[in-house]
């Protein structure tokens, strides 16, 4: 069986040592980008390799783009190799923040052509909860050859985003809290509000009280109650195009098939003074 959205802790646990199957750590923190690394060295899923939000899975940053831009196609693929992910393997990501970082890699390796990945659902948290193990012992790598096939569709420009939203012909999800998207307050980016017609769904609505998504079925009667167009209407955005993409997981998961992700974000958005904000003052 091939696993593409979501995966328990359980069913983790019972093929951890099949060669087949690569944990991948996402973990990593914004007000300290050597958390996540600190975190991994100090307890982790065995087997599993680390992949740094900052340095692996976004290029680096210019005066156009968004925090966290999309990284080389070239340069993600030889580190998957590295990390001994062929195309065959079955994925598994996780972090410590119920899959707002891991699914990043989530949507990196869909974006690539991969859809044997799925985010743990609970993450490291709810592994540990459970009792199950964690280690300090590296993994013995071998390197492999992974083949990247490019779904550019995957994703939305700036500018495509501009000429759909006067067109009517999408719905954009903003996936920040309600302060953020409000322009109440704003802890990252210089500039706070959002982009003039998008919708609010904060990812602390894809969860359970204990951290685990919701079923199917709610995240469906959910997202459906917000939505006005097709699933394959909608795209979700963030802060950086990172969290934004644990909207898209909840929606796949939900069976909402095949939403995009604006990856530029509004921390790209932003720097463009001739794009519309809504703005309120802080």
């Amino acid at each position: 069986m091939n696993y593409t959205t979501l995966i328990s802790a359980a069913t983790l646990q019972q093929n951890l040592n099949n060669p087949d199957w690569i944990i991948v750590d996402c973990r990593f923190a914004l007000n300290n980008v050597n958390a996540g690394g600190y975190a991994y060295r100090h307890g982790h899923l065995p087997h599993a390799r680390y992949a740094d939000l900052n340095n692996d899975l976004s290029a680096t940053v210019t005066d156009y783009t968004g925090r966290h831009p999309l990284p080389d196609v070239r340069v993600l693929a030889k580190k998957l190799g590295a990390w001994g992910i062929t195309n065959q393997s079955q994925l598994i990501a996780y972090d410590n923040v119920n899959g707002a970082f891991a699914g990043r890699f989530w949507w990196l390796l869909r974006s690539l052509g991969h859809y044997n990945v799925a985010v743990l659902d609970g993450g490291i948290t709810y592994w540990q909860q459970q009792g199950l193990a964690v280690t300090t012992t590296l993994p013995l790598v071998k390197p492999k050859l992974f083949r990247p096939y490019l779904d550019a569709s995957c994703w939305l420009t700036a500018q495509a985003i501009q000429n759909r939203l006067a067109q009517k012909t999408i719905n954009l999800i903003d996936a920040r809290a309600s302060e953020r998207y409000q322009g109440k307050q704003e802890p990252i980016d210089p500039v706070a509000g959002h982009i003039p017609g998008a919708l609010n769904r904060p990812i602390q609505l894809n969860l359970t009280d204990n951290g685990l998504f919701l079923s199917p079925d709610k995240l469906r009667e959910q997202f459906n109650r917000l939505l006005t167009v097709k699933a394959e209407q909608v795209v979700h955005y963030c802060g950086s195009g990172v969290t934004a993409c644990h909207n898209l997981l909840a929606m796949e998961h939900a069976g909402l098939t095949g939403s995009k992700l604006y990856a530029g974000s509004w921390s790209e958005w932003i720097k463009d003074k001739n794009r519309k904000i809504t703005q309120q003052t802080l």
